[in-house]
Parts: C-alpha cells; structure tokens; sequence
C-alpha cells in the first residue's frame, strides 16, 4: 500500500504540473494554441451545445442558445483546472494522510483557503500552502484575463458593426460593391479607405484570436452579424472588384486580401484545422461558378462599371479565392457562424441568408395638407 501512495503521489505532481502549464500558457504567455486540456474542455461544451440546438430550426433561436457557449467554456476550462489541481494535490497528500478521503478533504480546505482541516505535518503544510496559493492565483488570473479578453471582442465588433450599413445582415461580398452605387455620394471611391480599415482589423484579429482562441467562440450582439462571415464578404469583395474591374486594381485591396488570409491561416492553426501556405491558384472551389454568376449579376443590377464578364472573370476571382475559401469554411463551420451567402456548409441543415436591405423609401414630393388648428377655448 505504501509503494502505491508513492506512485501516486508522483503521479499528482506530473498532474500539478501540466495543469501548471497549461494555466501559464492560457492566461499568462499568449500562445496560438488552446493546449490539450483547452481542446478536451472546447469538444466536451461544444458537443454539449450541439445536443442543445440538435432541434432548432430557426438559427435565430440557435443563436441565442450558442451566444453562452464562450462563458460556459470560461467556466467549465475554470473548473477543469481548479478540479486537476485538487487531484494533484490530493494525491500528493496522500501518503502523508493514509487515507486518500483525508487528503482530498485536506486540500480542498487549502485550495479555497477554507481552513477547516489542519496539516497532519511539515511536508503536508508544504503542500496546503501551494494549493492554497494555486487556488487563489487561478481564480485570479482567470478574472484578469476577461478585461483582454472583452477589449478585444469591444475592438473587432466595432468594424463588423459599421460594415453592415455597407454589405448587408448577414454582410455578402457583391453586396458590398453594389451598395457603393447607392445614395448621394453616387460612384465616389471610398473602398480604398475601407480595405485599409480591414486590413489593420484583420493583422488585430490575427494577434488577438490566434493568442487568446476563446475570443472565437464570442458572438457578434446581432444574430446576422459575424466577424468572420464580415471578414470574408471584405475578402470577397476584394477579390471582385480585381476581378469583374482590373482597371480599379489597387494596392489597398491586394494588402487587405493578404492580411485577410493570412490571419485566417493563424487563427486556423491555433485551433488544430490544417492549413496550406501555397495553395494552386487553379484548384478547385466549393463556391459553384453558377453562384459566382449570382454576385456579378448583383452589380450588373445597380450599374457597376464591369470590365469583365463573369466566365472572364472567374479564373481571377478564384486565384484569390483559393487562399482563403477552405479555411474560411472549416471556421465558420467550427463556430457555427451564420449561414450567409457564399460562406459554406455548415453542422446543421441550413438554406443561406441573403443580406437583409432596407426598403428605398423617399418622401413625396408634393406636401401632405395640415391638419385643421382646433377651436380655441
């Protein structure tokens, strides 16, 4: 029984230590990864959810019921460490105790500095003042950790918030470039301006959700809003404009498309999805050439200057596409994005929201007669 203890008390400091480790990594050096007790942790409150929206039809309702899923994962990811830690340390105390009840009530005592059992020795005091310390220093750094955590989610909903004024709820690439042919300003070219907002938004996106993973589980406010599904009509649009409009081709929107991938590339790698860094610009793509043709035929609608037609066009738009496309699925479809146009299958049975436009209303030009003053008194 001895020789037991002894194995399992070398067996809680290994468990002290990786969870150790995995709080260093998650709340105190930024690491484009979630560590493996994260990944166990994301599948358990991911398949959870899934269960729960297993029967929703309408993805506003699933919205709302995925909308917990980030604070859920905070907590149980919580809870993971401060359970791995009591097990750790209980059986550390073990041998100390004789008896592995004692030890667990033992530590929780220390860990959450209830003090209502007393070490049984110096070594065991040893021990009830690291827990002790553990406890406090988890709890603590996990709530200084939300402050990062919400100012980066407050920075990237600001842009995908203004963008839906400019390409629709949920946002669609053509939609975007049509949306320039509208209002006062009639054709004024104020894209450029917008690629290189996106294009800083996106390296912020990058450093930010590759380092902190948890921050793509955190929905938009709106249901038909996405940061991604945002980012990808930008990425689209980008990717059209030099397609359908080479004589418009410019450095702003090849500088937004390359920043645009590439932070999807980090942001991929940091939840474990493969990526590819020198895609075929000839390969194929899930997007059909008949939904291609849907987007040009969009502009075609509001008199956007093309230069191309859409099959003269389509080898163009595809040799951006193809950096960006399957990465761009497999996150929407691992984050249960909205189920946009252009923006791949998703887990559940879904037909694609088209963006959402306000009605052009205008007042008329003749004046409505005035309502007759009342008698006075």
């Amino acid at each position: 029984m001895r020789a037991l203890r002894d194995v399992c008390a070398v067996l809680g400091a290994v468990i002290v230590v990786l969870t150790s480790i995995s709080v260093l990594r998650t709340l105190i050096v930024p690491r484009a990864s979630i560590g493996r007790l994260g990944r166990i942790v994301d599948r358990t409150v991911d398949a959870g959810f899934q269960l729960a929206t297993k029967r929703v039809k309408s993805y506003e309702e699933r919205d709302t019921i995925l909308a917990a899923q980030a604070a859920v994962y905070l907590v149980a990811l919580l809870a993971g460490w401060l359970a791995a830690y009591l097990i750790g340390y209980a059986l550390l105390l073990w041998p100390s105790t004789h008896h592995i009840g004692y030890a667990f009530r033992e530590c929780g005592s220390s860990m959450f500095t209830l003090g209502f059992v007393a070490p049984t020795g110096g070594g065991a005091s040893a021990i009830d003042v690291v827990a002790a310390a553990s406890g406090l220093f988890v709890i603590a750094a996990q709530i200084g950790y939300l402050p990062t955590l919400y100012g980066a989610f407050n920075r990237r909903e600001t842009e995908v918030t203004l963008l839906g004024s400019r390409a629709g709820a949920p946002p669609w690439g053509p939609e975007l470039l049509a949306r320039t042919k509208y209002g006062i300003w009639g054709d004024r070219d104020d894209l450029p301006a917008l690629y290189m907002d996106w294009e800083r938004w996106a390296a912020d996106l990058a450093e930010s959700h590759s380092n902190y993973p948890i921050l793509m589980r955190f929905r938009s406010p709106q249901p038909l809003s996405s940061w991604l599904v945002g980012l990808l009509a930008v990425m689209d649009s980008a990717a059209l404009l030099m397609a359908v409009s080479p004589s418009r081709e410019r450095l702003e929107p090849r500088l937004c498309l390359r920043m645009g991938f590439t932070a999807l590339r980090q942001l991929a790698r940091s939840v474990g999805i493969p990526t590819e860094d020198d895609p075929d610009p000839d390969g194929d793509l899930l997007l059909t050439f008949e939904e291609f043709e849907m987007g040009v035929q969009r502009l075609l609608d509001v008199g956007f200057d093309t230069e191309r037609t859409a099959a003269e066009a389509w080898p163009h738009f595809r040799g951006w596409r193809v950096n960006y496309e399957p990465l761009a699925y497999a996150l929407a479809a691992k984050t249960d994005a909205v189920p946009a146009l252009w923006s791949g299958p998703r887990r559940w049975a879904h037909e694609p929201i088209p963006p959402v436009r306000p009605p052009n209303r205008a007042p008329t030009a003749t004046p409505r007669p005035s309502a007759p003053a009342s008698p006075s008194g």
